[in-house]
Formats: C-alpha cells, sequence, structure tokens
C-alpha cells in the first residue's frame, strides 16, 4: 500500500510537470488558460507536498 501512495504522490508532480509544458505553450496565444492551466499545477504541487506530509505523519 505503501509503495501505491508514493506512486501517487509522483503522479501529481507529473500532472504538474504537463500543465507547466501547457502554460509555456499557451502564455503567448491564450493568456487566460494559461493562468487557469498555471493555478492548476500550483495545485497538484500542494497536494504533492499535502500527501507526502499526511503519509509521513501517518508513518511516526
Amino acid at each position: 500500500m505503501e509503495i501505491v501512495k508514493r506512486i501517487f504522490e509522483y503522479a501529481y508532480l507529473f500532472i504538474a510537470l504537463v500543465l507547466c509544458e501547457g502554460v509555456y505553450a499557451k502564455w503567448n496565444e491564450e493568456r487566460n488558460t494559461a493562468y487557469v492551466l498555471l493555478v492548476f499545477a500550483l495545485a497538484a504541487v500542494g497536494m504533492y507536498f499535502f500527501k507526502k506530509t499526511m503519509r509521513n505523519k501517518n508513518n511516526n
């Protein structure tokens, strides 16, 4: 079960990376869409750290 939790943590980082690529691609064309993608990327990074912190608290 621990492996599955760790995989989902890193999946959030992968999603954030893909969203950042979308921000980079759309920045000059559609600025509003880029901002939305940026917010979701920041939320994904936040979820990574939240899940990691909760997993570490539950292990101790």
